[in-house]
């Protein structure tokens, strides 16, 4: 197969055109330009979308990955050439079935190609299942290791088990699976279907027998319920009899009720005809007791009156005198005190000139003395001295006396020797007298208040009373509104018995007698709540009766079911012993198989090897291929293979490149070949090499090449 063009509306593709050739095909582009996009689409167009799968933590699902960017439908066309026909393929989007609408025609002509569906198309191109294709002739650099998969396992083990890509051996075996699959299979094969035949048939035996039962039981419990329901109809009847006579004796018993309700209702009619009316009555009974609440609430109140302030106490100098009169005689007096203080002082000062003369006298005395010639003057001096001493110390002393006795009536006065409280005391004084004042005032009017309203309730009430006491006038009062109360109850009791007579009688129906003896017990309300438990399972079985007839009738008759039953055990017991000899066949046939498998290794190890041996320049020469796919290699120099975990990362890519193009080359002989950034880490001389063996590789089949590397194209240049 050769693909000509491709044109996709495919992740970031927009209906880009992507355009082919046979043999090889460089495509150098940078990284993000949709070379993997590209080749998702390729393997889509081939084999489709898998839609079922889901999006993990780690990995996006195809249809989300590859959704178109644009929000456009996913489609795709691709020109190629197969088996000699130029071939056009075209999946579109259908509902939510991606890529789910497939046509494959001719491109001249136009005419469908019918061997191609959409199932089956990438399987008839390319000759291998999708696995295989993604394992084999889909190289990425992510994927070159070759791992075990179950459809390139097959694939390989045709080689195996014929010698030859042919798959006669895999389809002998596949033949004999397939008939022990059809004989006996979980999902269809013959003997499951017999033996589920043969459990269906015993199970609607055994099923038809307890329909049959279950049935009988239903058929004696329905003529039990016709019976019970006979028996509770007459009991019904009985006490709906017995019903209507105990109703005609309550409208008796009413009637009679009624009579004197109404002779009742007549009498304390004229009673209350002479009384105040009812308004009258409840107008002034209400004012009487809000009238008797409020003097309640007065009387009350007047006792929580608080009593009238006192006058506060002070000094006696300050009583029956006006505040201001107090501050200005205090200011008086400790004038006066001050100026007595001052006295005092000045008295100190003659007292001491007193003394001083009295000494001067003494001194002039005794120098009379001492001093004779002197005698005369010194005692005239001393004797003028110690008068004026003398008068000096008694005028001083007297003043002094009298400023004192002064200060102190004045302290006694105000109760204190500090002079300085004096106007403090008479402030005190004022500022008690004017709060004392002020609440006098307050406590006036309070009581003018109080008065005023208790003047203006007693004027309503003597208006309301006529002067009785609001006691007697309530009583008086509210027997004019008892009256009037018993009146409206004889009203609605008289209106009561004539409701109750027409309900009564209108209830009243004419029952006729049981006609059957009446055995049972049960209340009126019990006997229709049995009547009714066993209407509704007379329908219910009645219903399972016809459920039971029809699913009876679905199974079939009972002969006819065991004859059925006979013929499926027979076939089953046939079924067995073929799939018996077929299990032999497929024994021998895997001794067989498991014989030719050591062929298998050395065929692919042997193309692998000249692929590795050129690739490396001849270095490595030794590559076998174990029974689980893992390589090993040497060098020449090497006395033992080693895993490839031993090799360098290059050597690595260029072991399992080496590997995979010779499975490309047995597995998928007519597929295209695609490398996606499959030779990034070859060093030049390598890559060349490479190069090569896909150019010998191209002249057989298809190869298409993406690298992000301009060193491809490079080397093919200088390669022509």
């Amino acid at each position: 197969m050769k693909i000509y063009s491709m044109t996709a509306t495919f992740g970031k593709l927009e209906h880009q055109t992507l355009e082919l050739k046979p043999g090889l095909n460089i495509i150098e582009a940078p990284n993000e330009w949709g070379k993997s996009t590209w080749c998702a689409f390729l393997v889509a167009m081939l084999y489709g979308i898998d839609t079922k799968a889901r999006s993990t933590q780690t990995a996006l699902a195809e249809k989300e990955r590859y959704a178109p960017w644009s929000g456009a439908l996913m489609e795709g066309k691709m020109e190629l050439c197969w088996n000699g026909r130029d071939i056009t393929i075209e999946r579109r989007t259908k509902g939510r079935l991606l890529l789910g609408e497939f046509r494959a025609y001719e491109t001249e002509s136009g005419l469908d190609v019918p061997e191609l569906t959409a199932s089956n198309c990438g399987m008839e191109l390319l000759g291998v299942e999708r696995s295989v294709f993604l394992r084999a002739g889909f190289l990425r650099m992510s994927d070159l290791p070759v791992t075990q998969d179950d459809a390139l396992r097959r694939r390989l083990n045709n080689l195996v088990t014929t010698g030859d890509e042919s798959g006669a051996g895999e389809k002998l075996a596949q033949t004999l699976k397939d008939l022990k699959n059809k004989c006996r299979s979980s999902r269809g094969g013959l003997l499951p279907q017999a033996e589920a035949e043969r459990n269906k048939l015993e199970e609607q035996l055994h099923t038809l027998q307890d329909l049959n039962t279950q049935a009988q039981h239903l058929k004696d419990r329905q003529q039990e319920l016709e019976k019970w329901i006979e028996k509770l109809e007459n009991h019904k009847v009985a006490l709906q009899f017995a019903q209507a006579k105990e109703e005609t004796q309550h409208i008796q018993e009413a009637m009679a009720l009624h009579n004197t309700a109404q002779e009742q209702l007549k009498a304390q009619t004229k009673r209350c005809s002479n009384l105040p009316s009812a308004e009258e009555a409840e107008r002034t009974r209400t004012g009487l007791q809000r009238l008797h609440n409020e003097s309640m609430s007065l009387q009350m109140e007047q006792q929580m009156l608080p009593g009238a302030p006192t006058q506060p106490a002070c000094l006696k100098c300050f009583e029956g005198v006006r505040a201001d009169a107090a501050i200005s005689q205090a200011k008086a007096d400790t004038a006066e005190a001050l100026e007595n203080q001052k006295k005092k002082k000045s008295q100190k000062t003659i007292l001491a000139v007193g003394i001083v003369l009295l000494t001067l006298a003494i001194l002039a005395a005794a120098g009379g003395f001492l001093l004779t010639e002197m005698k005369l003057p010194l005692l005239i001096a001393g004797g003028g001295c110690a008068a004026l001493g003398l008068a000096l110390l008694l005028l001083g002393s007297v003043q002094k006396k009298k400023a004192a006795a002064a200060i102190a009536g004045l302290c006694a006065k105000y109760e204190t020797e500090e002079i300085a409280r004096w106007l403090i005391l008479a402030e005190e004084f004022a500022q008690g007298q004017a709060a004392f004042e002020q609440e006098l005032f307050a406590h006036q009017e309070m009581m003018a208040e109080f008065m005023q309203r208790r003047e203006k309730l007693l004027a309503q009430l003597q208006e309301l009373t006529g002067g009785e006491a609001i006691g007697v006038c309530l009583e008086k009062w509210d027997a004019v509104a008892k009256e009037w109360k018993i009146l409206a109850d004889m009203q609605r009791d008289f209106q009561r018995t004539q409701s109750q007579i027409a309900a009564l009688q209108a209830m009243a129906k004419d029952v006729p007698a049981p006609t059957q003896p009446d055995e049972l017990t049960q209340t009126l309300p019990e006997t229709d709540a049995l009547l009714n438990n066993a209407a509704f399972e007379q329908k219910q079985n009645q219903m399972r009766l016809g459920q039971y007839q029809g699913q009876a009738d679905a199974l079939g008759q009972e002969s006819v079911l065991r004859q059925k039953l006979k013929q499926v055990r027979a076939r089953i017991e046939k079924l067995e012993e073929t799939y018996q000899a077929l299990e032999i066949a497929q024994q021998a046939l895997s001794t067989a198989t498991n014989e030719l498998q050591r062929r298998f290794a050395p065929r692919i190890s042997k193309r692998a090897q000249e692929l590795f041996e050129k690739l490396t320049d001849g270095r490595y020469r030794k590559v076998a291929l174990t029974e689980d796919l893992s390589v090993h290699t040497g060098t020449e120099e090497e006395n033992t293979l080693r895993p490839s975990l031993w090799r360098s990362d290059g050597t690595v890519d260029q072991l399992y490149l080496a590997l995979r193009l010779a499975v490309a080359e047995e597995l998928t002989p007519d597929a295209p070949l695609v490398l996606d950034d499959a030779m990034v880490r070859f060093d030049d001389k390598r890559l060349a090499v490479a190069l090569d063996i896909l150019e010998e590789m191209a002249d057989n089949k298809q190869v298409i090449l993406f690298t992000c590397q301009s060193r491809e194209k490079k080397l093919q240049g200088d390669a022509q």
